[in-house]
């Protein structure tokens, strides 16, 4: 049951009960000429089987529309404790708050990403943004189990749909990931979210080299082949072992020594408009400056006289604190 179906029964069971107020005060007014607050009074305590008795004698008429208006009362009465206990017993009431809670969570989430599947793949990019603190929805079609304190938004349907896609506030997002089961399935997510938001960024996976091109002629900006990433690194383990020890080490989420990381530069910060020397940040915090992006142009092991420029991205290794301070100093002022 949805919210939506719950508070339809509610309502429901809220009219009857008032309809049937309404029937017997106004039975009692026009059988017996009796006030609106004595055929109420006769109404209430009668549905409510109080047995107070009655409040003046009852003709026989009035006998013959107690009787009627007792079973009326009972067959409402009867369907609003049913409405009731399935709301307790299965849970219909927490589904409502539930969604409820989504919806207030969709509404509100910006610069998120949209990570479409939650497969074994899917499960590890989520995994990884939680721990990186970045907010994310999910949208998958099977159902989706999570920690009960678990708070992150999840939109069970078709990532292919533009409807589920705009319920994730694409138009919102920073990017989206999208890691479907299906190269045709990712190719047709890509082609949705390009053209309902085509700043963001998307990532998409490919399980077939053919499907690479098509992806990012559809709008990908990037493309990740497990298999072919995978021989890779299985490759480099072999030929190349410390390369990739060294990797893992700063790659790995959650490491509280040495990551790798990219600062973007603000307009207005301190870093903007310095050379790397000038600025000095790379001496006084102890990181290693590896590349500096300066739009599409990656430029490695850049010398000390590159002028710093408000939107590069420097890419840099150093301790996870260090990197929250260079982080600081990449901020407008």
């Amino acid at each position: 049951m949805t919210g939506e179906s719950v508070d339809k029964k509610a309502i429901l069971s809220i009219s009857l009960m008032l309809f049937v107020v309404c029937i017997g005060t106004g039975g009692y007014m026009a059988i017996e000429g009796w006030s609106v607050r004595d055929a109420l009074f006769m109404t209430v305590i009668t549905l409510a089987t109080i047995g107070y008795g009655e409040t003046h004698p009852l003709s026989a008429d009035g006998r013959d529309f107690t009787i009627l208006l007792i079973f009326l009362g009972l067959v409402t009465m009867a369907y609003v404790a049913n409405v009731g206990v399935r709301a307790i017993f299965e849970g219909e009431w927490q589904k409502a708050m539930g969604r409820r809670k989504l919806e207030n969570l969709l509404k509100n989430i910006k610069d998120h990403i949209i990570v479409c599947g939650y497969g074994r793949m899917g499960k590890v990019v989520c995994h990884e943004l939680k721990v990186k603190g970045i907010p994310f929805v999910i949208i998958e079609q099977a159902p989706v189990t999570l920690d009960a304190d678990d708070p992150t938004p999840v939109i069970q349907g078709d990532a292919t749909s533009d409807e589920h896609l705009v319920h994730a506030g694409i138009a919102r997002a920073r990017g989206l990931v999208t890691v479907l089961s299906s190269d045709a399935h990712n190719l047709y997510v890509v082609l949705s979210a390009r053209g309902l938001n085509a700043t963001m960024k998307i990532v998409a996976r490919a399980s077939e080299e053919a499907a690479e091109q098509k992806l990012v002629r559809a709008g990908a900006n990037q493309v990740v082949s497990p298999y072919h990433f995978g021989g890779i690194w299985m490759a480099n383990m072999i030929t190349k072992p410390a390369v990739v020890n060294f990797l893992e080490f700063v790659t790995r989420m959650g490491n509280m020594e040495y990551q790798i990381e990219e600062v973007k530069v603000e307009e207005g910060s301190a870093l903007a408009g310095k050379s790397i020397q000038e600025s000095d940040f790379a001496a006084k915090l102890g990181v290693i400056v590896t590349a500096v992006k300066d739009g599409g142009d990656m430029r490695f092991n850049p010398p000390v006289s590159t002028v710093i420029k408000p939107g590069d991205i420097l890419v840099v290794i150093g301790e996870t604190g260090k990197l929250s301070l260079l982080e600081g100093l990449a901020r407008r002022k």
